[in-house]
Formats: structure tokens, C-alpha cells, sequence
């Protein structure tokens, strides 16, 4: 069977456009990833240090040439350190696209829990909805972050373990203006809150709105490398908000929210 064409003189085979549209899907998903991050700024930078060194080379500018060829010899390890955390992303946006995900249909189609009864779960939904229209309405300043592939990394000598049931009551308490824990974020892991006053790490992403504060900017980071939820109460105008995959949805409503979480923690599963 014929497998070479040619087509204006130039020879190709269905190799070389299955190679093309790999790389086209490959260069969409690096750019969904770094868009609006410190990153992609990094990134464009070290795209045209690639390019001047190619100009350099045909203008066999010998100095230069050298320079530039000793910089990109270690360029993939300099790439791989500065990039951990998108690398790590990118494998997981990855992940999620093979046959064997969870969100995949073959799997969804042919695991035993595809019949699974989801009580456990809307009842958590219930609870933080609760939670958080109760304290939107009194103006109580909150951040939840809700883990859904892996455990949340965090600092633990600063944090406290609460190791709880999920419930409006006890969340409410913990993010009660006099709380001792109501400064940092609180997790919650499964159907349990793990841990409260957690300090996370803060979004360097220069495209996000410069008037929002500390909670809504941890809320950005703490999903900009890891598949989480973070929700945002916040405390000088009682509006809601959310943060997943490092973007961030402002002013939403509780049924809104309700949408959310139930792709995140039933769809999902």
C-alpha cells in the first residue's frame, strides 16, 4: 500500500501529518497553560534567545554564536528547573486526556462505580453552601480549598490540624471574626477538613485584577499547579468567588457556585 505522496513536487506521508497535529495539540496546551502567567513572559524570552542565535550564526558572527551556543547547551536543564511547577501541570492537563482518566468515557462507562450513589457528596456541597451564604452575608472573609486529586502541600508548622466532618457550623466557627484560625485557608480532603490557618502560596500572575487581595491571590496560586478548588469569601464586600486551574471567577452566585462544585466533586469523580 502506497504510504508516500507527493503533492506540488514535495513528498509527504500520513506520518508527517499525524507528526503536525501532534505538535499543533501539544503547542495549544503549553499555551492554555502559560497564558497570563510569570511564565510565558520567561518563555518568550527564551524563544528569542533562540532566535537571535540562529540570526547569529547565519550572519557567522562567531563570538556571538558561541555565547548563545554555550547558553542553550544547558538551556533544557535551565528550562526544566524554571518551569517545574508548568511542567508538572502540563503532564497532568495530559493525564486527564487518556482513555484510562477519570474523566474519560471508557472509564466512566466501565468502572464499578459508575452506579455509585453521590448522598457523601452533596451533602459536603450542601454544607459549604450553606457556610458560605451564611458568611457572605455577614461579610466573614474566607478561603476554602478543596483538594480533589492529591493532598494539598502546605506548610505544616503554621497550620492547624482539624482532621473534622465537614459542616457549615464548624466552618463557620473557624472563620468567625475572633477565631484564632480564621487568618489562612482552610482544607478539606475527601470528607474530611484536614487543616485551617494554612499559609498558601501567592499568585505571581501580573493579568490578574490589581484591586483584589491576599485571599483571592493565595486562592489563584494554590490552583495554578494543582487540580483544586478554592473558594473566596470576601471580607470588605461579602461577594463570592472562585479560583481553578489558576483562573479566577468573581462574584458568583451560590447556585453558581453549586454548579461548580458539583463538576468538581461529582462530575468529576
Amino acid at each position: 500500500m502506497k504510504d508516500v505522496y507527493q503533492f506540488y513536487g514535495f513528498e509527504f506521508r500520513w506520518l508527517n501529518v499525524i507528526d503536525l497535529l501532534i505538535v499543533i495539540f501539544l503547542v495549544i496546551q503549553l499555551y492554555r497553560l502559560l497564558k497570563g502567567s510569570l511564565a510565558f513572559n520567561i518563555f518568550i524570552g527564551l524563544l528569542m534567545v533562540y532566535a537571535a542565535y540562529f540570526a547569529v550564526r547565519s550572519l557567522q558572527m562567531p563570538i556571538l554564536t558561541n555565547i548563545l551556543e554555550n547558553f542553550i547547551n544547558v538551556g533544557l536543564i535551565a528550562i526544566i528547573i524554571i518551569f517545574q511547577p508548568e511542567i508538572r501541570k502540563f503532564l497532568l492537563v495530559l493525564g486527564k486526556k487518556t482513555p484510562l482518566s477519570k474523566d474519560s468515557f471508557f472509564t466512566k462507562l466501565f468502572l464499578p462505580d459508575r452506579f455509585k450513589s453521590y448522598k457523601e457528596e452533596e451533602n459536603i456541597i450542601n454544607e459549604l453552601i450553606t457556610a458560605v451564604g451564611h458568611m457572605a452575608a455577614s461579610q466573614t472573609g474566607a478561603l476554602i480549598v478543596i483538594a480533589t486529586t492529591y493532598r494539598v502541600k502546605f506548610d505544616t508548622a503554621s497550620s492547624i490540624a482539624i482532621d473534622g466532618n465537614v459542616s457549615a457550623k464548624l466552618i463557620e466557627s473557624i472563620f468567625e471574626k475572633n477565631s484564632p484560625l480564621h487568618d489562612g485557608a482552610l482544607i478539606i480532603v475527601g470528607n474530611k477538613i484536614l487543616a485551617a490557618k494554612v499559609i498558601l502560596p501567592v499568585s505571581e500572575n501580573p493579568n490578574l485584577p490589581t484591586r483584589i487581595g491576599m485571599r483571592h491571590r493565595s486562592a489563584v496560586g494554590i490552583t495554578e499547579h494543582s487540580d483544586n478548588l478554592a473558594i473566596i469569601v470576601s471580607e470588605e464586600r461579602g461577594s463570592v468567588s472562585f479560583a481553578k486551574d489558576g483562573q479566577l471567577v468573581q462574584n458568583v452566585s451560590l447556585e453558581e457556585l453549586k454548579v461548580k462544585l458539583y463538576e468538581v466533586l461529582v462530575d468529576g469523580i
